[in-house]
């Protein structure tokens, strides 16, 4: 049995089916000799172009309006809306939009006429976040109508007086509530309710009353706010806050409503299962709750006095009658992650994050699906999570996928998985990955023609994988992590032999996440830092088997870690301030350290590869000497399209794997000795 090189920083999903790409360059840009791709001695770095990683129609929302069900493209540029007509099940019109990489929010007017759609950007300006599309005339490009202060649109709602309301977050300050007044063509901020809120998910408007549901959906701990929901007053505009007591609990508010006369309010579950309730509009201290099902509760349908929604497992149905919870049984493959749940003649429409539409009949269980691509949705490339190579296969993560693609024929083959493999190993033929959000660790083996499969599971507070190695001396995938509500983080540990697993919350402390692990004679590197640029970035020595720190140090940095090797006698270090750190094991002290800025300044990712380290930042492919520390870049300009940090993987034959813009490239460099 052929084993691979363990790949450091893997991630995995698997989509689109391209054929194998034969575009070939030098990192100078020159083109390569044939002699030099067919076993000749290779003079110069050789980079082999595979062609895009992952190809899909990839979606994060999901709004009827009528007899079409509008559907808002994720992570592809540039973003896209698409009409899909339920009763033709066919994809009847598309409008592309001018700023922004994924939809997660999209709203009608009372009238049906006009689509709001509220987009995620990379970084905070003036560039359009708010765009309206005519449905009279879907041949008609969507229009911006300008943009809210914060950097993201994850709600919005419309009240029946047309006035348009968005909250969301990404930006230095608290998330604020926004209206749009169509009557003069105004985005205004009515104000900021909870200073300590990182983001707001959840937006629900009457003419009197705007509803705002926020909290610590990232970056939680150290004194962010939990759940706060707040009523705003439109004639007085002012704020009170209405938060249930049985929610204050849980980091956020997940998703509003205006059902009849009742709020319907959903909380995000962390430390404890979601909740559910119903406040009265009248009396906002008036209110039914009851616990839901998992921690996710999201996309509300309304049938009779019934309001369906997505768990991450299924749907669920609240009596609000009964003030109870039960799952939807139906027939029907994995809905995967749910972004749109909507009501049509007594069916349940439902969106899945798997790119395919499911009409549920709710009292039968009945299910039609409909997959997207195959009704007219178009499949383009789209950024990546990341990468693991070994075995003849090149892994690529994208949202809900993973890209298969055979180092042999070129094939690629998308592979369904839920959420995002934000990296991940090959081991012995077999992958591993760390799936996003709290979903754990995940196994895929080609050669036994089983689906990719779930074999470990953790706290689902301990919800992002950040890096993924394997312990050759204790046989074991290691697996970091970030818990983006409460703080801190963990490492997982899983035993392919055994299937036993072991976890170790907060091993740096109680603030640090954990952003990167490597292995070294049984003792595992772990990497901390806190969410941004600045703060503490220790580096622990820890027992993977006993749980049990055995030393650590301060490397100075004044940033967090972002990605750790080992070579040799050596831990190298990256920050995510662009500075290199170098560790002398034995001695257990920094010898080394130096400014690398010039390649690589935030995320990054190190592996080693034919006796050196080899990096990857957002802009370029650098190796270290490893006998005198010093950077050189390999490949300049490499600009890889990354959807949440660069990755870099190895395989057994000593080449490299990473991202071209949103190509996928092989890299074949030899260092010198």
């Amino acid at each position: 049995m052929e084993k691979s090189n363990i790949s450091r920083r893997s991630v995995l999903h698997v989509g689109g089916a391209v054929s194998l790409a034969a575009a070939i360059g030098l990192a100078a840009g020159q083109p390569a000799s044939a002699s030099a791709l067919l076993g000749s001695k290779p003079k110069a770095t050789e980079i082999l172009d595979l062609g895009p990683a992952v190809v899909q129609f990839s979606l994060m929302s999901g709004l009827l309006v009528g007899d079409v069900l509008y559907i808002g493209s994720r992570n592809l540029e540039p973003v896209r809306i698409i009409a899909f007509h339920v009763p033709t099940g066919k994809v009847i019109g598309q409008t592309e939009l001018s700023n922004g990489h994924s939809i997660q929010t999209l709203a009608a007017d009372p009238s049906g006429r006009y689509l709001y759609a509220g987009v995620l950007q990379k970084s905070t300006g003036t560039l359009p976040n708010l765009f309206r599309w005519d449905l009279n005339s879907l041949a008609t490009k969507a229009t911006a109508i300008g943009y809210i202060g914060d950097r993201d649109v994850r709600d919005m709602s419309v009240a029946p007086n047309g006035r348009l309301y968005a909250v969301g977050g990404g930006s230095g300050t608290a998330p604020a509530l926004w209206e749009y007044n169509p009557a003069n063509g105004q985005v205004v901020s009515l104000g900021i309710p909870d200073a300590g809120a990182t983001l707001a998910r959840a937006v629900a408007a009457t003419d009197a009353t705007v509803f705002f549901g926020a909290g610590s959906t990232l970056n939680g701990g150290s004194g962010a706010s939990r759940a706060c929901l707040y009523a705003y007053d439109t004639a007085s505009a002012k704020f009170t806050n209405v938060t249930p007591s049985e929610i204050l609990p849980d980091p956020s508010i997940r998703d509003l409503a205006v059902v009849g006369d009742k709020l319907v309010v959903s909380s995000a579950g962390s430390l404890e299962d979601a909740k559910m309730a119903a406040l009265s509009l009248a009396n906002h201290s008036s209110y039914a709750l009851t616990v839901s099902e998992g921690k996710v509760a999201k996309s509300f349908a309304v049938l009779g006095d019934t309001v369906y929604f997505a768990n991450e497992t299924g749907l669920l149905a609240y009596s609000l009658a009964a003030n109870t919870i039960a799952a939807v049984p139906f027939e029907g493959p994995s809905l995967g992650e749910v972004w749109g749940v909507d009501s049509r003649d007594g069916m349940l429409l439902v969106t899945s994050g798997y790119g395919f539409v499911a009409e549920i009949d709710p009292v039968t269980g009945a299910t039609k699906t409909t997959d997207l691509g195959e009704a007219g949705a178009p499949s383009d490339p789209q950024s990546v999570m990341g990468i693991a190579a070994g075995a003849g296969y090149v892994y690529v993560g994208g949202n809900g996928v993973i890209a298969r693609r055979s180092l042999k024929d070129g094939q690629v083959t998308n592979m369904s998985a839920p959420g995002e493999a934000k990296d991940a190993i090959v081991v012995d033929g077999a992958l591993y990955t760390g799936q996003y959000s709290g979903q754990g660790i995940w196994s895929y083996d080609p050669r036994n023609g089983k689906p990719i499969t779930q074999v470990a599971d953790f706290p689902k507070e301990q919800n992002r994988p950040l890096d993924v190695c394997w312990d050759d001396s204790n046989k074991l995938v290691l697996v970091v992590t970030q818990a983006d509500t409460e703080g801190g983080g963990s490492l997982w540990t899983y035993d392919p032999r055994t299937g036993k697993k072991g976890f170790f919350v907060n091993p740096v402390d109680d603030t640090q996440l954990v952003r990167a692990v490597a292995s070294r004679d049984g003792v595992a590197y772990l990497g901390g830092g806190l969410p941004d640029l600045g703060g503490a970035g220790t580096v622990v020595a820890f027992d993977p088997v006993k749980g049990k720190e055995l030393w650590r140090i301060d490397p100075g940095q004044n940033s967090g870690v972002s990605a750790l090797a080992v070579q040799g006698k050596y831990l190298y270090g990256v920050s995510r301030k662009g500075t290199v750190f170098v560790i002398d094991l034995p001695q257990r002290k920094v010898v080394h350290q130096a400014d690398i800025t010039s390649v690589s300044y935030g995320f990054a990712a190190l592996v080693t590869n034919r006796g050196a380290v080899y990096g990857v930042s957002n802009t370029h492919v650098f190796r270290f000497d490893p006998k005198t520390f010093e950077v050189a870049t390999v490949v300049a300009d490499i600009d890889g399209a990354w959807y949440s940090g660069s990755h870099i993987n190895n395989d057994e034959d000593g080449y490299l794997y990473t991202m071209r813009g949103r190509n996928l490239v092989r890299i074949n460099d030899h260092p010198r000795r």
